[in-house]
């Protein structure tokens, strides 16, 4: 019978706190000033601009990465995902 790595468990642990964008909604609305704004309400500080949609998107990316990679350097995961309900003012 072979013993687990305790390495093994902890790189188990991590892998099961990682995500993904596609584990969450993403926002993306046109913004004030001609650009694009992309963000995930779930996630406090996940947010990018670019000047076109795919490129909020894109600039997106790397955002989420980082705080990730902050999230599993304190050893806290991810927050869940959230509703969302899109209502227009009148």
């Amino acid at each position: 019978m072979e013993i687990p790595s305790p390495r093994l468990t902890e790189l188990d642990k991590i892998a099961k706190q990682m995500k993904s964008l596609k584990d969450y909604k993403i926002i993306l609305r046109p913004d004030d000033n001609g650009t694009f704004v992309a963000y995930i309400p779930a996630i406090k500080g996940c947010h990018a601009w670019g000047e076109t949609p795919e490129a909020a998107l894109c600039e997106l990316n790397p955002v989420f990465e980082m705080i990730q990679e902050e999230y599993l350097e304190e050893g806290k995961n991810l927050p869940d995902d959230v509703e969302v309900t899109v209502s227009h003012a009148s």
